[in-house]
């Protein structure tokens, strides 16, 4: 579908119309892309990527660029939009990602992988490489995902729970420094105060959610979501008996799992044993 416009000519479409607005400021300064860098202290090939749509870049750089434009707030505002538009993710998701960043409450069962909320930008970016993505819409997919982590930031973030069963820790990615900074980075996140990380040893054997990715979520109105998936497509929940029945066998699976301080250390043993140097 082409992108909607207005008497502008302007893409509707938020981060299309932040790429263009990001575009049509440099050139109206006759800037190339490395003269913007060096006047505002980035590296010019981020601009250049930022203006392609592959990435949106981060809050700082995007301030920078404002002061730099003598645009206050409006290439920030425009990001603001970019990065929550709900259109970025692939339409089978986008109704479950509307409610999830307006849940009071999640909990989380991962088979065999870290959840999104928790992933780092590389390990995002292998799994999706894995699951078919490559280029441009690669790079896309990694920053929605990324921007989903807001939801865990500042002072009214809500309560997240995750048990990971062991598999997703001895699931490593290709790169060994990237597999070691996953795993620093999911110790940094489990010492959140409003995120827990349990772990489910394998010994656990069998239970209710084998092999089912699942997320329970809380809305502000106290009805309950829940939402599975595998590694090809998921299913919104809403009828209430099946949630109730999935809760049921989640504080089943939550009373075999490691305590959150026992998690911490399995985690931290799990680290221990990865080489730190990349060659081995």
């Amino acid at each position: 579908m082409p992108q909607r416009r207005v008497v502008s000519g302007r893409s509707q479409e938020p981060r299309q119309r932040f790429a263009e607005e990001l575009h049509r400021l440099r050139t109206a300064r006759k800037l190339s892309l490395r003269q913007l860098g060096e006047r505002v202290g980035w590296d010019w090939s981020l601009f250049g990527k930022m203006e392609k749509g592959e990435t949106l870049g981060s809050p700082d750089v995007v301030q920078g660029l404002d002061t730099f434009y003598e645009t206050p707030g409006l290439l920030l505002a425009l990001w603001e939009l970019a990065a929550g538009d709900k259109s970025q993710f692939k339409e089978r998701y986008r109704r479950y990602m509307t409610l999830e960043s307006e849940a009071v409450s999640l909990w989380h069962f991962g088979v065999s992988v870290v959840p999104g909320l928790l992933q780092t930008p590389e390990y995002a970016r292998e799994l999706l490489a894995a699951g078919g993505y490559k280029g441009k819409e690669l790079g896309q997919q990694v920053e929605a995902r990324m921007s989903r982590k807001a939801l865990l930031e500042g002072e009214d973030a809500p309560p997240f729970r995750t048990i990971l069963a062991e598999a997703a820790l001895r699931t490593p990615v290709q790169y060994v420094q990237e597999w070691r900074a996953q795993l620093e980075y999911l110790l940094e996140m489990s010492e959140q105060q409003n995120v827990t990380v349990h772990v489910l040893p394998q010994s656990a054997g069998v239970h209710g959610l084998v092999g089912t990715e699942a997320w329970f979520l809380r809305l502000a109105n106290g009805r309950p979501v829940a939402y599975t998936e595998n590694a090809h497509s998921g299913e919104l929940i809403e009828e209430s008996t099946m949630i109730e029945r999935m809760q049921r066998a989640y504080d089943v699976v939550r009373d075999m799992a490691l305590s959150p301080a026992e998690s911490r250390k399995f985690i931290l043993h799990m680290l221990e044993a990865v080489p730190c140097d990349p060659s081995i």
